[in-house]
Order: structure tokens, then C-alpha cells, then sequence
């Protein structure tokens, strides 16, 4: 990261901001934010629907089921966008606590034998009338927020081991090890990383920083040794194709697909990959479809949405009026790119598989609400309105302060004018 950024998120972190606070009015919301969004979710539909067409056709009840459900959750996710749109992002740093111990009690009771459901061998979801809901994704958006409050109000205290590093890795770690109940190792590494990122822009010293990834690259380690399916997982991405008959297969096949498209692809509807070739074609590898069937000029266009989307969240978070502001846009926008590489690297080979979605593009109702909301959170922070509530807190506070020193005044004069009589 250049000494540029690193320099402009220094100073708006102690409290400076391009005006005066009190100069600011409200304006209007990012736009192309939204654009780029709704331009993601759309391309997801429409490859959704091209992914999953064939297969629920022969286990559902109908060719379109996937794509109806996930249409009801973008209408839910559009309703808690315009909800957070309408809603000050100061209010979370208010409620900070309480949405982290909801979010920690939801962790804790999804990994409950007989309150969280098992899908292919973890305990990740609950289950109510036929919907399912992954507090995972809640635990991302909720762990950004509290590091958002923290290391705005910390400032420049973010250099102390114990201020400015240690509570947030008991935090995020609390949340971590709930995760690896699950297990949920991918949720986890976007959590560390997150974390990591947002204590090195917010001036947490390199040192401690370094330390924490050899410490944590020694976890990980034992993580993976310990457990059968992460080692095959490890083994499938070091060479899929010694492995494409058992553990390598599904990335082995998402590599055939994505060398076979060219240009311009197979052409949308005509890929081979979603004949049973590739399994989660429309969940967790939705870009192997994307590139075989709209080759190069689709992963194009689906990078530069991306790119886009980012842009604007960080041009936000830049233009902030205040370090909660920033930060929250800053963090919110980083997961979806950690998120968003970390899934098209599996895609490409270039990681093992984690179990990640590309968000607002492949199948998942939690990730696309939370996500969803999560940009109207983005989109309220771009408004740059004054923060009327925290002025006038201060100005009562003022107010009290002056009444107490007028009464010590008065005091001071009656005892003067006592000792004179």
C-alpha cells in the first residue's frame, strides 16, 4: 500500500476531514456504486439461471426453482439496502455491542447438535420453515463494523500493543474459533484478513502484524494437518490432475471448461460444464460458467463490474466526513474484495477450495441480503451528512460544562464577599 494512503487515512483517522464538519451538507448517494451492484446481481441471475437450469430440471420440481429463490432474496436484500440507505451509519457504532453478542450467540447456537444444520459435513446453517441462514455472513459484516468503532475511537493510540492490537484479536479470534466449530475455514481467513488489513491502514505497527501471520500461518498449518478433508483439499489444489477421478475432480473439470472458451465462449446456455461435469456450478463456481460459456470478453465484463463496484466503495470511504465513516466503508468494501479474489482464485486453480461464494453473483439467500445491506450501508455513508446527533451531544455537553463553572464562579465570589463582611 502506498505511503500516500497510508498517509490520508492517518490524518482522517485523527479526526481531520477535508472542510469543517459543520460544512458539510447532505448529498447524494454514490450512484455508480449502485449500478455496479445491480449490474453484478443481474449477470448472477442471468448465469444462475444457465447453471442451474439443467439440474433442476431433473431434481426439482421445476427448471427455474434456484433462479426463483434467489430472486426472492434479492428482493428481501433490495428492501434492507433502501432500509440501510435511510438509516445513519452512526447508529452502528452506538449499537456496536449489542450486535456483537448477538452475532457471537448466533455463532454459538449454530454449532449446537440439534440447532444447527449439517450440509455436506458442516454445522453452518439454521433451518426454519424450509429457509436456511448462515450466520457466517452475519459474523463478516459485524466484525468489520466493530473494527470500524474500535480503531476510529482508538486513533492514534492503534500503535499500542495493548489498545490498539490485542482487543481486537480477542474479538475477531473469539469469532474465528466459533467459526472453526463449524468448521468454517474460509469464513475465517477472510475474517483474519480483514482484521489484518484494517489494523495495518489504521497504523497498528508492522511488527505486531508480521508476528500475527507467522503465528497464524502455524495455525493454519496444524488446522489443515489435523483434518483429512483440508489435506485432500490441499492435495487437489497442489495437482488436480493426479487427482481428477476423486479429490481433484471438481477443479480439474473447472479447468477443462474454462481452457475450452476462447473468446467469446461457447455462447450463453450452450456450456458442457453444467451437464454434470463441474459440481456447484451455480454456488461457489459460477465464474467456471461465466468463462465457458462468454469466454474471455464475460470475464471481462464481470472483472471490470467488480473493479467498478470497488472503485466506488473506496471513493467513498475517502470521502468520508469522519474515521467511523471511513473505516466502515473501507472494511466493507475490502471484504467483498477479499471475498471476490479469494473465490476466483479457487475458480482458477490458484487456491484450494474454501466453500466462498463471488458475492452477488453465485447462489447463497444469507451472502446476497447481507451483502446487499452491506452496500446500503456504503451508499448511506456516501451521503456525507453531519453528524447532528454527536454536535449536539457536544454542545449539551459544553452547556453543562459552562453551567458548572458558572455555579464554581458564583461560589468563589459569595465566599469572597462572606469573608469581606
Amino acid at each position: 500500500m502506498s505511503s500516500d494512503l497510508l498517509s490520508n487515512l492517518t490524518r482522517r483517522a485523527s479526526g481531520e476531514s477535508r472542510d469543517s464538519v459543520a460544512g458539510h451538507s447532505e448529498r447524494r448517494w454514490d450512484i455508480w456504486l449502485l449500478f455496479f451492484v445491480g449490474a453484478l446481481v443481474t449477470y448472477g441471475l442471468v448465469m444462475l439461471y444457465s447453471a442451474s437450469a439443467v439440474m433442476a430440471s431433473q431434481r426439482m420440481a421445476a427448471h427455474n426453482v434456484l433462479l426463483w429463490s434467489q430472486t426472492q432474496r434479492v428482493v428481501l436484500g433490495v428492501g434492507l439496502l433502501i432500509f440501510a440507505l435511510q438509516f445513519d451509519y452512526r447508529w452502528y457504532k452506538r449499537l456496536v455491542y449489542p450486535i456483537l453478542l448477538g452475532t457471537v450467540l448466533l455463532l454459538t447456537l449454530v454449532a449446537i447438535p440439534g440447532i444447527g444444520v449439517v450440509q455436506n459435513g458442516a454445522r453452518r446453517w439454521f433451518s426454519l420453515g424450509g429457509l436456511s441462514f448462515q450466520p457466517a455472513e452475519v459474523a463478516k459484516l459485524t466484525a468489520v463494523i466493530f473494527m470500524a468503532y474500535s480503531v476510529s475511537k482508538k486513533a492514534k493510540r492503534m500503535g499500542s500493543f495493548t489498545i490498539g492490537f490485542l482487543p481486537h484479536l480477542v474479538i475477531i479470534g473469539l469469532m474465528v474459533g466459533l467459526l472453526m466449530l463449524q468448521p468454517d475455514f474460509g469464513s475465517s481467513v477472510i475474517l483474519i484478513s480483514m482484521m489484518m488489513l484494517l489494523l495495518f491502514v489504521s497504523g497498528a505497527r508492522f511488527s505486531y502484524l508480521l508476528v500475527m501471520t507467522l503465528c497464524g500461518a502455524g495455525l493454519a498449518y496444524v488446522a489443515i494437518s489435523n483434518s483429512e478433508y483440508r489435506m485432500k483439499r490441499i492435495l487437489a489444489f497442489l495437482d488436480p490432475w493426479s487427482h481428477r477421478q476423486d479429490i481433484g475432480y471438481q477443479i480439474s473439470e473447472s479447468l477443462i471448461a474454462i481452457g475450452a472458451s476462447g473468446l467469446s465462449g461457447r455462447g450463453l446456455g450452450n456450456g458442457a460444464g453444467k451437464l454434470g461435469y463441474v459440481p456447484e456450478l451455480w454456488n461457489d463456481f459460477i465464474g467456471t460458467i461465466i468463462a465457458e460459456e462468454l469466454g474471455f470478453i464475460g470475464v471481462v465484463v464481470l472483472l471490470s463490474l467488480f473493479i467498478g463496484m470497488l472503485w466506488r466503495g473506496y471513493r467513498v470511504a475517502f470521502n468520508a466526513v469522519d474515521p467511523f465513516g471511513m473505516y466502515l466503508a473501507f472494511g466493507i468494501t475490502s471484504l467483498f474484495a477479499l471475498q471476490g479474489m479469494a473465490n476466483l482464485f479457487v475458480v482458477t486453480g490458484m487456491l484450494p477450495t474454501k466453500g466462498l461464494t463471488l458475492p452477488f453473483v453465485s447462489f447463497g439467500g444469507t451472502s446476497m441480503i447481507i451483502s446487499l445491506f452491506a452496500i446500503g450501508i456504503v451508499l448511506n455513508i456516501s451521503r456525507n451528512e453531519e453528524d447532528t446527533w454527536e454536535r449536539e451531544r457536544d454542545l449539551r455537553a459544553a452547556r453543562r460544562e459552562e453551567r458548572r463553572w458558572e455555579r464554581k464562579r458564583r461560589n468563589i465570589l459569595k465566599r469572597r464577599d462572606d469573608l469581606r463582611s
